[in-house]
């Protein structure tokens, strides 16, 4: 197949980051679209009750991700460190322990969702009204799941082995077959909500599979490897698998988080609003993932650009990574917030109708939530970068920081402070605190670290 042809250690930065970033933020693009229409075809097609019970289940949605990218940013660093050094097989087993640890975990909740499917939904905000829509969608998501996390994980791991195009391809590909199969079941076959989980399952198969045969038949570096059965292969398994785990840690984390908004954000605005509440709030959880997938493709386009030159104590290039992907974040925030300003009406108009409750309250509500995607996309670039360094433990702060920390008291607090606005307003506080905690110690601890050609 045709490679697209990337020199990591000696490729002008600008030139590697455009080659990473556009193919990248396409595939990102069109799973952000998917996700729209998904939400748009059972908005019109079921109501505001099936959004919610959608926005019910996608924490656990989120989960999943969250373990594919945890995996895969944990295995894309450490491979791109290996490949820098000149080790190709090392790569090709941290690849190999990467997806069967992570198809174990997968499995245990797959089991779990399966055995335990009422307890499960409302540990995730579903009340009487949504359980049956809820559960309708979670079982027939459940299948994909397994296929789902090889096509999480291995976006990563395609774009290090220098193929970006085809990672591009494998989301493209993916996402359309969704978008056409959740048109023709929901209205169509007029499955409903089901027809909409199937759509995703099978989506999700399509992808990983394409993921498998780029693997087996395409790819160039990484392979997969033959792993052996001893004790000492086991134990070498267990010990690569935990360090990968902290490495990306902080990207599952920041796809927990977006499971924590949800929860939480469901529980608040069901108390202030009800019902309508949620579906509103459930317009704002489709479009976050817009904001999180352009920051995302920012962060991840940098990443096999800085951590293979990391390996090579190449600081200065480096540097110039960060520096090209925080202006490009930066730009990229800003377009969203004004887009979300200025369309607050169409954007709430593609899931709702016009004369329900909810479609007013989230044509409100989406401008203030927009104020969130510049720092946001700050936050993300510098974990990211973080990550890439192999600096875990302030990656995972920053995280727990702006998704936890100071969003769950703004979702508490705020609204009795400012009423129904902060519901709305508890994340933008969240990332602009972290934002100013994280550029502060940037400027003004790492500067001296840079100083003597150390990674801060």
């Amino acid at each position: 197949m045709n490679r697209d042809k990337l020199d990591f250690g000696t490729g002008k930065i600008s030139s590697l980051f455009r080659a990473m970033f556009f193919p990248t933020l396409v595939g990102m693009l069109f799973n952000s679209a998917l996700n729209i229409c998904d939400g748009m075809f059972v908005g019109h097609g079921v109501g505001s009750d099936g959004l919610a019970a959608i926005n019910i289940v996608a924490p656990l949605f989120l989960i999943c991700t969250g373990i594919g990218l945890m995996f895969g940013i944990g295995a894309s660093v450490i491979g791109s460190i290996r490949l820098a050094e000149g080790n190709v097989k090392a790569a090709r087993i941290i690849m190999t322990q990467a997806y069967m640890a992570g198809a174990l975990i997968f499995g245990v909740v797959i089991l779990i969702s399966l055995l335990f499917t009422r307890p499960v939904l409302y540990a995730l905000g579903c009340s009487h009204a949504l359980e049956d829509l809820a559960t309708d969608y979670l079982l027939w998501l459940l299948p994909g799941l397994v296929f789902f996390y090889f096509q999480c994980t291995g976006m990563m791991l395609i774009r290090l082995d220098g193929s970006p195009r085809y990672a591009m391809s494998v989301q493209i590909v993916s996402a359309v077959l969704n978008i056409f199969l959740d048109w023709y079941m929901v209205f169509p076959l007029a499955m409903g909500i089901k027809g909409a989980s199937i759509a995703t399952s099978i989506s999700c198969i399509a992808g990983g599979l394409m993921v498998i045969a780029y693997f087996l038949f395409f790819s160039d570096k990484l392979k997969f490897y033959r792993l052996r059965l001893t004790a000492k292969s086991f134990m070498l398994s267990v010990r690569n698998t935990a360090y990968m785990i902290k490495i990306g840690l902080a990207t599952f984390i920041a796809e927990l988080s977006i499971g924590v908004m949800m929860v939480t954000g469901n529980f608040m605005f069901l108390s202030y609003l009800g019902e309508a509440g949620v579906a509103a709030f459930s317009v704002g959880c489709y479009l976050f993932p817009l904001i999180f997938s352009i920051s995302n493709a920012v962060a991840q386009s940098s990443q096999p650009i800085i951590s293979f030159n990391y390996g090579c104590s190449q600081w200065e290039r480096v540097r110039q990574s960060l520096n090209i992907a925080l202006a490009t974040a930066c730009i990229c925030g800003a377009v969203i917030s004004a887009g979300m300003w200025t369309g607050a009406g169409l954007l709430s108009g593609i899931f709702l109708a016009s004369t329900e409750e909810a479609y007013h309250l989230a044509v409100k509500g989406l401008p203030l939530l927009g104020l969130c995607a510049l720092p946001f996309a700050i936050n993300i670039t510098f974990i990211g970068y973080y990550q890439s360094c192999e600096k875990a433990v302030r990656s995972i702060v920053y995280m727990l920081l702006r998704g936890v920390v100071f969003m769950i008291p703004g979702f508490i607090l705020l609204p009795q402070l400012t009423g129904v606005s902060g519901l709305w307003l508890a994340i933008p506080q969240a990332e602009l605190i972290a934002a100013v905690i994280i550029v502060s110690i940037y400027v003004f601890r790492d500067r001296k670290i840079r100083s003597v050609r150390q990674i801060g």
